[in-house]
Order: C-alpha cells, then structure tokens, then sequence
C-alpha cells in the first residue's frame, strides 16, 4: 500500500489521480490533498478519501474546513504546500500545482527522500540545477516525470543505456490554433485560445498550449530531467498526440510511447513504476480508430513560444526562472482580457531582455528572481 500526497487535487491531474485511486484502492492510500479556490470540491475528496492533511488557497476555505473537518491538520496557502511536502509518513508527493508555488514542496519532498511524481514543470525549468544537486545529496529521493511527454521519454530511455542517446524528440499536439497566421491571432478571443483540440486541462497550460511557450518550457525540463544537450532535443508537432515522445538511439533506432491522450496513464506509472499494473482507470488504445499519424514541423515565426525556451534554457542560470514568471503573468493578464494573445510573446521577450542571469544557489533567489519579474510585468502590463 503506497502512501501519497497530491498537490492539487481539485485541478485536471489532481482530478485524475485520484481516479486512479479510486480504481486501485487496494494499492494506494491518499493522506494527503491540497486545492486552491475550489474548497467545495476539496471538502467532497476529504469525505471520499479522509486524508489525514489538507491545504487550501484561501481563509474561507480553511475556516470551513477546519469547522467541517476538526480532526484534520489543516493548512493554508503556499507555506501549507510545504508543510504537507515537510511530513514524513508518505511514499510519494504528486506535485500537480501549477506555477513556481511547487517549488519549495519538492524540495521538501527530496531532502526526505521522497519520490516526486513530477506533474509541475515550473520546479524544473526555474529551479532545475538546483534540484539536481539536491539529488545528488539525497540519493533515496527520485523524480518520476508526470508530464506525458516527459513519462514517455523516461519510459522510452529504458530501452538503452544514457550515453547511447542521440536525440529526444519531443512532440506537440500543435495548441489550439495549429496553423494560423499571425495575423489571424491578433484579436483572438480567451474563448478561442481556451478550445484544444485533444486534451482537457486547466486555462494556464491550455493558453500555454496554443502559444506553444508549454512546449518550450518542456525543452527545458527534459534537458534538466534527462541531462541532454539543447542541440539534442527536436520539437515535433504531432497533432493526433498518440505518440507523446521518442528518443532515438546511436544506432537510429527510435523508442516511442504510445497511448490514447489521457493523463492517467502517465499518473499511474508514476505511482507503480519500476512496475507496471493493471489499469482499470482508462480504456486501451484502439489502434483500428487511429488512421494516421502525422507530423510537420512548428511554426517559430508565428509561435514563438519553443525558441524563446531554447534561448532562456541556453542561457541558463535564473533566465528560465524569468520566462516562467513572465509567462504565468502574462497568461493570467490575457485571461482577464486586459491583453492581446500576441502580447504574451512581447512580455516574455522583454522580461528576458532586462535580466541579467545569476548563477542559483537556492530556493530564495529564485523566489526574488520571480517575484521582481511578476511585478515587473503587472507594472508594465496591467491596465
């Protein structure tokens, strides 16, 4: 019976995971859930689960739950996010948070040599070089990569050794406006930008999605997560996302994974891996609906998203932390419609402009590092 804490319950993957263990309860047990604003929802997964630790993001939140639930550890904010990462009677934290707030949870989680199941792609792409030394100095602590893209390339490096790696290939369902022009994205509406075409998630990474700057933070994380070099990582664009990415081998063979796109197959392998148990969460791929599988390159010079990661991962040192603060910024000011779908690229672009990298020596400077772009951004943007 494996003990876990999922942070974030109430979101997409934290909705998913727990399906899966809805659907294995003889294998795994919650103690712990953590959800924003929707206390409601997070109040119906205490009563299912009885975990023994919650956090939630607001002061109505707590007081009702602490007033429904006096048996609980109840915990508040950000600093309850560490606070459930900081116990020690769990096997694995699932950090399904989404933004540079996951950050400090893992950390937790890795100096008590935890497994992270890896579903916030802010810790590596802020935080990378500082998590890998963390391993190192806890070397019970593991990461297991929740992302589908990232799951598959950990699933398909199985298939050889490290040093036989010659390429990641890392594919993109292409967002939601896969093959517009930039002057067709101008006045795109939130509505518009919110419609994708394969998957179900929450705004932020669906606005990340169609900028294709998800995609790029992904480069990212998997040169952190993988130890492969920026020239050795190619972003494909995928639209059916049946393949959820490759590697290819010295030899040119090439390793994919495939599977119907459904996160809880990546949550479940997460959970049980190095093994791999029955899925009664999802249903099997049905190879005679899938008909075909394409892919074309992506469009740099209308999605900008993928270089300005390659460029800020080049970089390196806290420029990846200023890319994410001034994206999740920018999403939020395009989601309250006070900018342009285009405008998002222009803040990143000059929020990277205006920083000088410094070399990470812990979780605070990359907080100030994102705090100062946050409020650079709101400064400049907000309306």
């Amino acid at each position: 019976m494996k003990k876990i804490i999922i942070l974030g319950s109430t979101g997409s993957i934290g909705t998913n995971a727990l399906e899966v263990v809805r659907k294995s309860q003889d294998k795994f047990q919650v103690v712990g859930i953590s959800g924003h604003r929707n206390y409601k929802l997070l109040i119906e997964q205490i009563e299912e689960f009885k975990p023994k630790y919650v956090s939630v993001g607001t002061d109505e939140g707590y007081e009702k739950i602490r007033e429904k639930f006096p048996e609980i550890e109840v915990y508040l904010k950000d600093e309850g996010l560490k606070e459930l990462a900081s116990k020690d009677d769990y096997d694995i934290l699932l950090t399904a948070v989404s933004g540079a707030i996951g950050i400090e949870a893992t950390v937790e989680g890795i100096k008590r040599g935890k497994r992270i199941a890896l579903a916030n792609k802010e810790t590596m792409v802020a935080a990378g070089p500082y998590i890998n030394r963390l391993l190192k100095e806890n070397p019970k602590a593991e990461i297991v990569p929740v992302d589908s893209e990232h799951s598959a390339i950990f699933q398909s490096m199985l298939g050889g050794a490290k040093k036989e790696v010659r390429k990641i290939i890392i594919t993109a369902s292409g967002g939601t406006f896969r093959g517009k022009t930039e002057e067709e994205l101008r006045d795109v509406s939130v509505e518009q930008a919110l419609k994708h075409p394969n998957w179900s998630m929450g705004k932020k990474i669906t606005i990340d999605s169609s900028t294709l700057v998800n995609k790029g933070l992904e480069v990212i994380e998997a040169h952190e997560l993988f130890g492969v070099d920026y020239d050795d990582i190619e972003v494909l664009v995928h639209p059916q996302s049946i393949i959820h990415s490759m590697v290819e081998f010295k030899d040119r063979a090439v390793i994919a994974q495939l599977g119907a796109p459904d996160m809880k197959l990546p949550i479940q392998y997460a959970f049980t891996y190095p093994c791999r148990e029955e899925s009664l969460a999802m249903e099997p791929l049905d190879f005679m609906k899938v008909s075909t599988l394409t892919f074309e390159k992506p469009d740099h010079k209308t999605f900008k998203g993928i270089q300005l990661a390659f460029k800020a991962g080049k970089i390196g040192k806290t420029m990846p932390a200023v890319l994410n603060a001034a994206n999740e910024v920018a999403v939020e000011l395009f989601l309250k419609g006070k900018i342009k779908f285009l405008t998002i690229y222009e803040i990143i672009e000059k929020a990277m402009e205006r920083h000088i990298p410094l070399e990470i020596d812990g979780v605070e400077l990359i907080k100030t590092v994102d705090r100062e772009t946050r409020e650079w951004v709101y400064s400049n943007y907000e309306r």
